[in-house]
């Protein structure tokens, strides 16, 4: 269930160029939480009251036992330069956990993650709990640069099978992460993705091809987070033609069937 709160930052660092991790106290927000949920949150009034509106940023991090979150974002603007100007001590004010999380279907046994840029963020959480739940994993990250493949090193300790792409070469292939996918599909049960419309429009043709379903986490720009403003809605598919509806990324999403979604609509 959704609350208000505001709580302490216990850590802030920059782990690659204007991308930073936030460590939060927040053992209410935790212990409902589920992968793929995120947080509206907004600086409180110690550095300044504008620009007036809350931040959607995805859940990167949670652990149950010390109540404790993460969250990785990147700089784009006055809101998120706000908040990268905060440090140990200082407090945020959080409305969370928001939307829906990931699911994980019973015949989700051998799995395809496929992450692009800020999209690995929210899909660290589903990767701990399918690596919890014995389900066989391939992981796809793709990024500019190095700096770009988040929770890169937290990975490579994972038991799962890890493939890297940046566009510059600097890490795994050289090249768009897409490139790598065909193969990893043939024979998967599911997918999951996160990042940019034109990748996870490339992931949903492949997938198709193949007759893979699964999950896509939407990032929409937001208002209010409640559904009321319909700021974030975005195109879905029902039915079996060429129908289609707006949904809200916030409260109906921002998780939904990869299948289903009409990407650049």
């Amino acid at each position: 269930m959704s609350q208000r709160v505001i709580k302490e930052i216990l850590s802030q660092e920059e782990i690659a160029p204007k991308h930073f991790k936030m460590v939060i106290d927040a053992p209410e927000i935790v212990e409902g939480a589920k992968p793929g949920q995120f947080l509206h949150l907004k600086w409180v009034d110690n550095i300044g009251g504008d620009p007036l509106l809350r931040r959607p940023i995805s859940i990167n991090d949670m652990d149950k036992d010390s109540g404790e979150l993460s969250i990785i974002y990147r700089v784009l603007g006055r809101g998120t330069e706000l908040l990268s100007r905060l440090s140990k001590g200082d407090k945020v004010d959080i409305m969370g956990p928001i939307g829906k999380g990931f699911s994980i279907p019973k015949e989700a046994r051998k799995v395809v993650v496929v992450g692009g840029g800020m999209g690995i963020a929210p899909l660290y959480p589903i990767v701990k709990e399918l690596l919890n739940k014995d389900r066989e994993i391939t992981l796809f990250l793709g990024g500019a640069d190095e700096g770009q493949l988040l929770n890169l090193k937290d990975y490579e300790e994972m038991d799962l099978e890890l493939k890297t792409s940046t566009v510059d070469g600097s890490h795994g292939y050289k090249g768009f992460v897409t490139d790598l996918l065909e193969e990893a599909l043939d024979g998967a049960d599911y997918i999951y993705t996160c990042g940019p419309e034109g990748m996870m429009e490339v992931v949903q043709e492949k997938a198709k091809k193949l007759g893979v379903k699964g999950e896509a986490s939407l990032e929409e720009r937001m208002g209010c987070g409640t559904g009321a403003c319909l700021s974030c809605v975005c195109k879905i598919k029902v039915g079996t033609k060429d129908d289609w509806e707006y949904k809200k990324t916030c409260t109906q999403g921002p998780i939904f069937p990869v299948e289903e979604v009409i990407f650049n609509g």
